[in-house]
């Protein structure tokens, strides 16, 4: 079985077997929905393009990608360990400054034409550099599994904890993602065309944020959040022109994805 694969069934295994946990489904419950915007740094990524059948010609290249900023929109289900815990289980106090919480976010992730260079090489010799612009389409859907910490400040009758809780969080998560890129090989009529490919990856999440809590069932959430992951990407195209070629390529696409988001969200405590 592929190991990325593995790594994934594995990670969805084990946040299973965190949320079945017994006790702590009714201990302090909340659902929340958020929306935001997300940008990233510069996709430090490179690719190798093969061109099937061509006199044994390579091409390769580093893309200094620019993705455009999003919207981001997500679900958060999520609790604090209380001690008043379900079905007569009680926690220890130190533990209601400790919780877990699920995060499913969903956003494009588009890559503005940039240029750059590729490295042509035959029987591994390189004979040509090819000046060449660079785009792609797609989108990011993240599904983490995080472990938080709080404090609470301004206490009072209706919110013991506090009305104003600042908290971290960090976990695993499962990016899945899609890129659907163009090549075109500048001052030449060739171009390189695919279709859209999906990568599913181990991601590392961690937010920061600042929850206030309205009412004794309704908070208000500003959050920050980070996702780190590597994806792979692996197409079948064609290297063409619009007259007479038209040349069977394979390529991959490897970016890095630092993904920065802030978002403000409203949740809805049990």
């Amino acid at each position: 079985m592929n190991r990325k694969v593995v790594w994934t069934l594995g990670v969805l295994v084990l946040a299973a077997a965190l949320l079945a946990l017994p006790g702590p489904a009714k201990a302090e419950m909340y659902v929340e929905g958020y929306l935001g915007g997300v940008t990233a740094g510069g996709l430090d990524s490179s690719t190798n393009i093969h061109t099937a059948n061509f006199n044994n010609i390579s091409l390769r290249a580093n893309l200094p990608g620019h993705p455009n900023a999003a919207v981001i929109g997500g679900l958060k289900i999520g609790y604090w360990f209380v001690p008043t815990g379900f079905g007569g289980y009680s926690y220890p106090d130190w533990m209601k400054y400790l919780g877990v919480y699920t995060d499913f976010s969903y956003h494009r992730l588009d890559v503005r034409q940039t240029q750059f260079t590729l490295h042509a090489r035959q029987n591994n010799n390189q004979f040509a550099n090819i000046q060449s612009d660079f785009e792609s389409e797609g989108t990011v859907a993240t599904w983490a599994f995080m472990l938080a910490a709080r404090y609470g400040f301004f206490q009072d009758s209706e919110v013991p904890f506090g009305r104003l809780q600042p908290y971290i969080a960090v976990g695993p998560a499962v990016m899945f993602s899609t890129q659907r890129p163009k090549v075109g090989l500048s001052q030449t009529p060739f171009g390189i065309s695919s279709g859209s490919e999906s990568s599913a990856d181990i991601a590392l999440a961690v937010d920061a944020g600042i929850r206030y809590m309205c009412l004794k069932n309704v908070s208000i959430d500003l959050s920050f959040k980070y996702r780190y992951a590597n994806p792979t990407y692996s197409f079948r195209g064609h290297l063409s022109n619009p007259v007479l070629l038209d040349i069977p390529t394979s390529f991959k696409y490897e970016p890095v994805y630092n993904l920065f988001s802030g978002q403000l969200g409203v949740a809805y405590h049990f």
